[in-house]
């Protein structure tokens, strides 16, 4: 499976996390003991919420832009390869885009 496989639902948004950094010294750090990125790049986004009088509210990220968001957002999904790590989040779980 690869992220052009994926299409969000509703307010849903597919996130590429960010890649880790390795420490000054050059050491790279196993996943379990390294913190992961809380920010990635916007791939894919749903079509948007509906709201209470059942228009349809469009979404406020868009694809190709940098996102924050917190520690514990979203739902993992790596690729078959396993080399790229993606979120699917809501959109209320964006903290804030990179200008």
């Amino acid at each position: 499976m690869s992220a052009e496989h994926i299409k969000p639902l509703g307010n849903r948004v597919l996130v590429r996390r960010s890649q880790a950094k390795t420490t000054r010294g050059g050491i790279i750090l196993p996943d379990s003991a390294q913190e992961k990125p809380k920010q990635g790049d916007v791939v894919a986004v749903g079509p948007g919420k509906m709201d209470e009088n059942g228009s349809l509210k469009k979404m406020n990220v868009h694809v190709g832009d940098t996102v924050l968001f917190s520690s514990y957002a979203g739902t993992q999904v790596k690729t078959a390869s396993q080399d790229e790590e993606y979120l699917i989040m809501s959109e209320e779980d964006i903290l804030g885009v990179l200008c």
